[in-house]
């Protein structure tokens, strides 16, 4: 039976610096049936990422930004419970991009079929998803890792962090270094997620603690957090270093431009590759990815966390605290 109505979180104001639950409303909406080629799904789990931050702002970026007054998008695993469409049947499990609502019509086209007898649902959010599509992209084409190499990643005990340190070790690197806030963390990265040794970011002087991480330097940085880690991380580079630049957190709530690292010359006397990307840009390795990270994870060399909240009412909270840190791996809210 088709619900009249479901719940949605809309974006109601565009925050300026970090924003607050007052930008967003929880709102109830009716329950459109499918039309011809079309399905209705029933969500079951939501992703919450760093870069939907960009989209509450009005400003040209490689993606659109949200509409106010309208549901927010984002990864989504659900159930059809309704199809139009014989490609997919009622009782199919997909992924989609409208989250941040609990029912989702939408084009037969626009979702994806997963295997649940590979992994749990929500790992196609995480592991499996997009966040691990991130961390496999950056460290087979983007940055490269060798036999031997020595690796450096930021904000490794999240969702990417996390799992590309892991995917740095199959790749052949020697050495994983890892940085994460407080004690904590850093212990779970190194006991739970295989890293060889983790910096605590809060304590400071990062050059120094990645020195003493990294005697002989570092061969390859995938960066998600910018700031003091890419300037640490370019004093740290050997020649012909490679750097992956896939985030920059500590600065997506800067109300002012943030000035770069002040050591950027280093990549010309060392001869570095710093290079940016989307993971859009790369969703034809999705099955290989898949099909290998699978394995891992079958064989347990692949270990994957998520922070789990509970319910669409408290989807805001679960945003809010991604951008505070307050996760471990993929933040996910359960519907």
């Amino acid at each position: 039976m088709i619900p009249a109505t479901g719940r949605e979180v809309r974006l109601v104001a565009r925050p300026v610096g970090e924003p607050t639950p007052s930008d967003f409303e929880l709102a109830e909406a009716p329950v459109r049936e499918p039309g011809e080629g079309e399905v209705l799904v029933r969500n079951e789990w939501m992703s919450v990422d760093p870069y939907m931050r960009g989209r509450m702002s009005e400003v040209e970026s490689y993606v659109p930004p949200f509409r106010l007054g309208e549901p927010m998008e984002g990864g989504a695993i659900g159930t059809v419970i309704a199809s139009r469409s014989a490609a997919v049947p009622e009782g199919t499990t997909v992924q989609h991009e409208l989250g941040w609502r609990e029912y989702a019509t939408l084009s037969a086209g626009r979702v994806r079929p997963i295997d649940t007898s590979l992994a749990p649902a929500a790992a196609y959010l995480g592991v499996l998803g997009l966040t691990g599509l991130t961390a496999y992209v950056g460290l087979t084409k983007i940055a490269p890792v060798e036999e031997g190499d020595v690796v450096f990643v930021s904000g490794a005990a999240g969702a990417v962090g996390s799992v590309a340190g892991q995917i740095a070790r199959r790749l052949g690197a020697v050495r994983v270094v890892g940085s994460a806030g407080g004690p904590e963390k850093t212990a779970k990265v190194v006991q739970d997620f295989g890293f060889d040794t983790a910096i605590d970011y809060r304590k400071g002087d990062l050059e120094r603690q990645l020195e003493d991480a990294a005697p002989g330097g570092i061969d390859v940085y995938f960066d998600n957090v910018g700031g003091d880690h890419l300037r640490a991380a370019l004093a740290a580079m050997r020649t012909h270093g490679r750097i992956a630049l896939c985030g920059a957190i500590s600065q997506y709530n800067a109300t002012e431009p943030v000035p770069g690292p002040d050591n950027l010359l280093l990549a010309v006397g060392k001869r570095l590759t710093l290079r940016g990307f989307i993971v859009s840009d790369h969703m034809k390795l999705t099955g290989e990815y898949v099909q290998r990270a699978s394995g891992w994870l079958r064989e347990g060399s692949l270990r994957a966390e998520e922070t789990v909240v509970e319910g669409i009412d408290n989807a805001v909270d679960a945003f809010l605290g991604l951008l505070r840190g307050t996760n471990v791996g993929k933040m996910i809210v359960r519907l």
